[in-house]
């Protein structure tokens, strides 16, 4: 999203790349980024030193293709991270979904756990009496 909102603001390539990299807030994605601007600086398209970098997944690597081809770079790179923010979306809400059953599972231990704490020596009071 970042490398898509400054290239469509009128920043270069090669500055929106090394914003972009600086930003990333992962070192291997940083060096991956780095590594394609050096390359990109040298005259290369966007697209083949980020496949060859094996960081990015080939759908990215294939819609920022398809951005510099068609000259709408920008706009597929607001795509891709719309894709993306919407994958984690799903991805969240499945764990929540998931760890849901999990808590009642555990809050149900805990209170049997107390149920059984209180009551066992009220049985061993029975059991003395008797």
């Amino acid at each position: 999203r970042t490398l898509g909102t400054l290239v469509s603001s009128g920043v270069s390539i090669l500055e929106g790349l090394e914003i972009t990299a600086k930003t990333a807030g992962n070192r291997v994605i940083h060096d991956a980024v780095m590594g394609s601007r050096a390359s990109i600086a040298g005259g290369e398209t966007i697209a083949g030193p980020l496949k060859e970098s094996g960081v990015f997944p080939p759908m990215v690597v294939q819609m920022i293709n398809v951005g510099e081809q068609t000259g709408g770079l920008d706009e597929m790179l607001t795509k891709i991270a719309d894709f993306y923010d919407e994958e984690v979306d799903a991805a969240v809400e499945a764990l929540l979904s998931a760890m849901e059953p999990i808590m009642i599972v555990v809050l149900g231990v805990v209170v049997g756990g107390m149920i059984v704490a209180m009551y066992l020596p009220i049985f061993d009071m029975i059991n003395a009496v008797a």
